[in-house]
């Protein structure tokens, strides 16, 4: 159900120019929580025998080095707020050390493996949200100044959401829980959440390649009274009142147009991600975010001003996908 829309209305509303950024979003954290995080090991190379066994294994005497695994884990949490999702590994390990024992490989750096990262992004509900992909060296420590523990991961890619995003990667172990189980590739992985893996948080040091924001007019940020008439200091938004933004950077909508399209103006088009705003810090209720009819990279959010939100001027944040944008002021009476 939506509340104060009409197409005639949304058409009519000024929705002026939006300046392009000349530099890159900022970065942005990611901490992806991770349950259920099974290793399965290529200790056997009997084909028939792959995926076979329905109960928990443990690896058989296998290669000294360069053995191949895939894991698999599911993602519960994005950022605190529920989520779903798969998290999906590609690996070979390469034992380097600089104090090497036979079988090991002598490197000036300590990394168990060479790894391919893959996140498949849903919400709760199960919604598509994006993925994200990582190549690097997984295991040892992080970069110096990275916001997490291990790995030393390079985001180079995604797509949804978080289509053209790079940044780096790694993780952080839960206290007093082991990583992820490790497996035989003769393991039934249809039963990886019955028999239970691992536990770990993802960090994503992210750089997306756009970032929502709520667009400028002349009088100020683009929100606007339920009449489309602008939010101003000399006429406030109301506590508990039902406000409309103007933004851009939310990404893909359902069922969705062509890159560079504008949204048609004969039907509706959700926002596919999760989209939050906080007014003064505040969690505030959306009540409808879609692609703005006839505009490209152009949305409407609407939102309810919090009761309670003290007078005076007040800071909005709007967020999609779990990547903040920028604040701006509005008054509130």
């Amino acid at each position: 159900m939506f509340r104060n829309f009409t197409f005639a209305a949304i058409l009519s509303a000024a929705v002026g120019s939006n300046p392009v950024a000349a530099q890159v979003a900022p970065a942005t954290v990611l901490e992806i929580d991770l349950e259920n995080q099974v290793s399965y090991n290529s200790d056997v190379f009997d084909v028939s025998k792959f995926a076979t066994d329905p109960n928990l294994t443990t690896v058989v005497a296998g290669p000294r080095n360069f053995g191949i695994y895939v894991q698999v884990t599911d993602i519960v949490a994005v950022n605190g707020k529920p989520a779903k999702g798969t998290f999906v590994v590609r690996g070979q390990s390469i034992n380097l050390s600089p104090t090497a024992t036979p079988g090991q490989a002598l490197a000036d750096i300590v990394r168990p493996a060479a790894a391919d990262y893959l996140f498949e992004i849903q919400q709760a509900d199960g919604t598509q949200v994006g993925s994200i992909y990582a190549v690097g060296l997984s295991g040892g420590n992080s970069p110096v100044g990275a916001p997490f523990d291990l790995s030393n991961m390079a985001v180079v890619g995604g797509t949804g959401a978080y289509l053209g995003a790079r940044g780096q990667l790694g993780g952080i172990l839960y206290p007093g829980v082991a990583g992820g189980r490790t497996a035989s590739i003769t393991e039934d992985p249809a039963n990886r959440r019955k028999n239970g893996g691992g536990r770990i948080r993802g960090v994503i040091h992210l750089i997306p390649m756009t970032r929502p924001e709520i667009a400028a007019t002349a009088s100020g940020p683009a929100i606007f009274h339920a009449d489309f008439s602008p939010v101003t200091t000399a006429r406030p938004a109301r506590a508990g009142e039902i406000v409309v933004a103007r933004a851009t950077g939310l990404g893909p909508t359902r069922p969705g147009v062509n890159p560079g399209q504008p949204f048609p103006v004969d039907s509706l088009q959700q926002v596919n991600s999760p989209v939050e705003v906080l007014v003064a810090g505040r969690a505030a209720e959306v009540v409808n975010k879609l692609g703005w009819p006839g505009s490209v990279d152009t949305y409407r959010v609407d939102f309810r001003i919090p009761d309670g939100t003290p007078p005076g001027p007040v800071t909005i944040r709007l967020s999609a996908a779990w990547i903040a944008g920028p604040e701006v002021q509005i008054t509130v009476q």
